[in-house]
């Protein structure tokens, strides 16, 4: 007998978001590469993007990257720009084709990764955060991509674990007594 869980993807959301506001306050600002950080908004906003529906992946990434904004000294609504339209693109058509695939969810995530980092170091150079093109570039994009990459490894794997159809924590699938028999 299948049970219908219905609020398992919300509280799922909730621990999600609640792991990486602790990791983005407490974590990030104290690991990095060069001068880059991990950012744990965008690992949240595209957790939610390649599980939830286009809107409330949408509203999980503005909100990330809001909270991103506040918490930081760059300019707010930038990062709840860059996470807003990461997380519509990611949430399309191909949500449902990458929920049992890690290697397509890892990605289509490093993509993400990638543009998010290059367009919001890019504009922090053009306010004047950034020293130079090769600061906002090489010390500073690209080491946050890899360390946002890495970051995201655990959530991915936990998180495609939970949506395969049939996973258990004992890693067989269940079924009914009947399954197997010939009737």
């Amino acid at each position: 007998m299948q049970v219908a869980d219905r609020n398992r993807e919300a509280r799922t959301t909730a621990v999600v978001a609640a792991v990486c506001l602790v990791a983005q306050l407490a974590l990030a600002p104290n690991v990095g590469l060069g001068n880059g950080r991990a950012n744990f908004a965008l690992v949240f906003a595209v957790s939610v993007s390649l599980s939830a529906p286009p809107s409330r992946a949408v509203v999980a990434g503005f909100l990330a990257g809001l909270v991103f904004d506040l918490c930081t000294t760059g300019p707010v609504g930038l990062m709840a720009f860059c996470l807003t339209v990461a997380s519509f693109l990611l949430s399309g058509e191909g949500r449902e084709r990458a929920a049992g695939d890690l290697g397509l969810c890892v990605a289509r995530f490093a993509v993400a990764d990638l543009a998010v980092a290059l367009v919001y170091h890019l504009a922090m150079l053009l306010v004047g955060q950034s020293d130079s093109l090769v600061d906002a570039l090489f010390l500073r994009a690209l080491p946050t991509a890899a360390l946002t990459l890495v970051a995201f490894l655990p959530f991915a794997w936990l998180l495609n674990r939970a949506r395969t159809p049939g996973s258990s924590l004992g890693g067989r699938r269940r079924g009914s007594h009947l399954s197997g028999r010939g009737l």
